[in-house]
């Protein structure tokens, strides 16, 4: 029983649920320094984000498997169906009833915020199943970094915000793509590690389309950038803040470097810092809302 539960809460892959849940906490973050913030609402967006990311991960473990594209030679940890930890069926139960969850609490929103939040949670729930799923699965189609960009950085974000304050705040726009991009380094270090499997199984990534050369630039990139667009938050700080976020810098460049020196199964400590630094991300953009010079 022990094991079961360890192998359904390694199929959920925890260490990747940062990615969800820091949009989230930063339009609360926003949402309280504005003093609309709603406990109820910011709940269930929180709710939402980690159930439907856990429905996607399990759905990628099902459909994946199925597709062909986790084999014997893949250097990410083990999946749970293609290993037989767990049974095909059981995960894509686990994946609709997590996807279940997600929809219900997306449900209690619609009251709370109103029904036009509606189409927000069809694309939402469309995503989830399409990401890995149907005949032009967007992860195999190079679509997966726009999905993460979106459902990782712009949509939670801004409508996290929404959902308690029933308006848009236009300084939220742009620190949202900053989540959303830094989340996106988390899919091309994943697709960088996986891009002999890929290529192999066909699953068209960008990486695969593009090649490892371009993963290692798209990375910087997105860092780059996402800082870019914090730059005024950064200016606004006191000192100790600017500091944090120079040292912020100094920390994603040197797990830039890491990956452009490291293969195989290596990378999955760099998936695993690049996850870690979503979330540093994300605190030190909070601290900027409530610290200014």
């Amino acid at each position: 029983m022990e094991h079961k539960i360890y192998y359904w809460l390694s199929a959920s892959r925890p260490r990747t649920l940062v990615a969800s849940i820091s949009p989230v906490l930063l339009g609360c973050a926003m949402a309280l320094r504005d003093n609309v913030f709603r406990l109820l609402p910011a709940s269930l967006c929180v709710l939402v984000a980690l159930l439907a990311q856990v429905a996607s991960n399990f759905a990628n473990d099902y459909f994946d498997c199925k597709k062909g594209a986790d084999t014997e030679a893949r250097l990410g940890p083990l999946r749970a169906v293609a290993s037989g930890r767990i049974p095909a069926r059981s995960m894509l139960c686990g994946a609709l009833v997590a996807l279940c969850l997600a929809c219900l609490c997306g449900l209690v929103l619609l009251f709370v915020a109103g029904w036009e939040l509606i189409f927000v949670g069809i694309g939402i729930a469309v995503c989830v199943l399409a990401y890995s799923a149907g005949p032009c699965p967007l992860a195999y189609n190079g679509l997966g970094d726009l999905c993460v960009l979106l459902f990782y950085g712009l949509i939670p974000t801004v409508f996290t915000y929404y959902v308690q304050a029933l308006s848009f705040s236009p300084e939220l726009w742009f620190l949202s793509i900053s989540t959303g991009l830094l989340s996106v380094n988390i899919l091309v270090v994943n697709n960088y590690r996986d891009h002999d499997e890929d290529r192999r199984t066909g699953k068209r990534t960008t990486i695969v389309i593009f090649g490892r050369a371009f993963g290692r630039c798209i990375y910087i990139i997105n860092v780059s950038v996402a800082i870019l667009l914090a730059l005024p938050h950064i200016i606004a700080s006191p000192l100790w803040l600017a500091t944090l976020y120079a040292a912020y810098t100094l920390i994603c460049f040197t797990t830039w470097r890491q990956m452009c020196h490291t293969e195989g199964q290596s990378l999955n400590r760099t998936l695993g810092q690049t996850a870690r630094n979503v979330l540093l991300f994300t605190i030190l953009t909070i601290l900027s809302l409530y610290f200014r010079q």
